[in-house]
């Protein structure tokens, strides 16, 4: 009478099932390693690609926004007054001794506005002065504000426009 020997060696279903568990281990390893990675790489990203816009420490402690009345008393201490309307609106009124630069002009003319003065973006309601605030804050210039309200509000209080180029 022969007996039959159990299939020990490799190929059985034991070692299979085994290997089965193994191979997932090792799956599950490289699926965590992977998605640790991503993170890190994504938070490089993240950390590298916002540092360029990030406002410098100055402009972080600059107001982003002043007054009507603050804004005239910054222009009397020599201030730039950057104005981001249209040309047409420009040569309707506004403040005297501002410069023009339109607002979708802007990030192309960076070169004309100092980098060593305060500068105080106006426009003529007040939102795309912001804008234009974000724009040059994004680009490093440290001294930028808007002004609140606009040219609509500095001609309400009585403060000096002209018109013209």
């Amino acid at each position: 009478m022969s007996k039959k020997r159990k299939n020990i060696s490799p190929s059985g279903s034991q070692a299979r099932s085994g290997k089965q568990v193994k191979g997932s281990k090792q799956n599950s390893t490289w699926l965590i390693a992977g998605l640790a990675v991503i993170a890190v790489l994504a938070i490089m990203g993240f950390v590298f690609l916002n540092n360029g816009d990030a406002p410098t420490e100055l402009a972080v402690n600059y107001p982003t926004e002043i007054s009507v009345d603050e804004a005239a008393t910054k222009r009397d201490q020599g201030a730039f007054i950057l104005d981001v309307r249209q040309p047409e609106e420009w040569q309707e009124y506004h403040v005297p001794g501002s410069t023009l630069i339109p607002l979708d002009q802007l990030a192309s003319r960076l070169d004309e506005v100092p980098e060593d003065q305060e500068i105080v973006v106006v426009c003529r309601s007040g939102n795309r002065s912001q804008e234009g605030r974000d724009i040059l804050r994004n680009a490093n210039f440290s001294n930028v504000t808007s002004m609140a309200g606009g040219l609509n509000e500095w001609a309400a209080r009585g403060y000096e426009t002209v018109s013209g180029p």
